[in-house]
């Protein structure tokens, strides 16, 4: 018996998963797996060379029993952008948002129930499967169209975090993937992310990888602030365009804030009053405080700068903006946006 009020965000096996191959220039049809292992050649070039990237987003169970998915031809699009940037094959917006849907109606026992808070989360997933040695662009792919019910991605729904800035590590490198869903990206936060966790902390925050003077996002989802009625999130080449941010912005300017996408000085957040991330898994998840170190490593409390923000739960701008978004997809309010898909 599945406890749907306290999924956290695991691996947990589903019905079926869709598998779609491209090989002769062309995909085939769309294939349902009970078993979620796939046989792969052990030269395959996403195993050697990274060549893959993924997206992550969700289907919700409404109050009036509907079953929604949020936003999906933005992740087609932003998967079409991956893939480019690898010239690997990748599946069209059309196919992608028809894998999605089956995934759904395949696995509707694993949908959450409404009122558990909780979703069921997609993850489509393109690699290069192909067998090679020489580092070159794959010539054949797979689609993965993979599904498994979550809840919050670390604690409860939003359940305040703290975070560090990783000063002597980088994310990603300018002119290079960061904005990109790629797989590599995340590999390379690893490092930093478990010094961070080891210390105490939830996550870490990454600078520009040019100057280190600006904020670029969170190890696994964008940064923003908020100051006055103002919705503040960074303008930069090295971060991941992120749909739940843009959609934070939309529902920001909705309800009559100033949105500003723009450099976000380290020094700038003593200004904020609520900080957060932001990304699929979580929608909003409150950072109480960031501390500031000269290397990550430190644990001189005197060379630590701390930056606190609201630290009763979650401040109260952010939560507006997040039961904005949640409304939407639980049915709860009009979506006057288009942005849900009936399944």
């Amino acid at each position: 018996m599945m406890d749907w009020n306290n999924l956290g965000f695991c691996y947990r096996k589903s019905a079926t998963m869709l598998i779609c191959r491209y090989n002769g220039g062309a995909w085939g049809k769309i294939e349902s797996s009970t078993d979620d292992h796939i046989l792969l050649s052990a030269f395959a070039g996403a195993l050697h060379y990274s060549i893959e990237c993924f997206e992550g987003l969700k289907a919700f169970r409404g109050v009036d029993g509907k079953i929604r998915i949020f936003r999906p031809e933005e992740n087609a699009r932003r998967m079409i952008s991956s893939a480019e940037f690898l010239n690997l094959p990748c599946p069209s917006e059309e196919l992608f948002i028809e894998m999605c849907k089956q995934a759904v109606r395949e696995n509707l026992d694993f949908l959450p129930p409404y009122g558990t808070g909780a979703s069921l989360y997609l993850r489509p997933t393109l690699i290069g499967s192909n067998p090679q040695l020489g580092v070159q662009s794959a010539k054949e792919a797979l689609f993965l169209l993979l599904c498994a019910p979550v809840g919050a991605y670390t604690g409860g729904n939003l359940e305040p975090c703290n975070a560090v800035i990783a000063r002597n590590y980088d994310r990603a490198a300018t002119y290079g993937t960061g904005c990109y869903k790629l797989g590599g990206n995340y590999a390379a936060s690893l490092r930093s992310l478990n010094i961070a966790h080891s210390q105490g902390y939830k996550a870490t925050l990454y600078l520009d990888p040019h100057s280190h003077t600006l904020i670029d996002e969170f190890n696994s989802s964008n940064f923003f602030g908020i100051k006055g009625n103002t919705y503040v999130t960074p303008l930069s080449d090295t971060i991941l365009p992120s749909i739940t941010n843009k959609t934070l912005e939309a529902v920001a300017k909705h309800l009559g804030m100033e949105v500003e996408r723009r450099a976000v000085p380290v020094e700038e957040l003593a200004e904020f009053e609520e900080v957060g991330e932001c990304g699929t898994a979580v929608i909003i998840t409150p950072v109480d405080y960031i501390d500031d170190k000269p290397f990550l490593e430190t644990t001189d409390p005197e060379l630590v700068k701390r930056y606190t923000f609201v630290t009763e739960g979650c401040g109260p701008k952010s939560l507006k903006l997040y039961r904005q978004i949640t409304g939407i997809q639980y049915g709860e309010l009009d979506d006057t946006f288009g942005w849900c898909l009936f399944v």
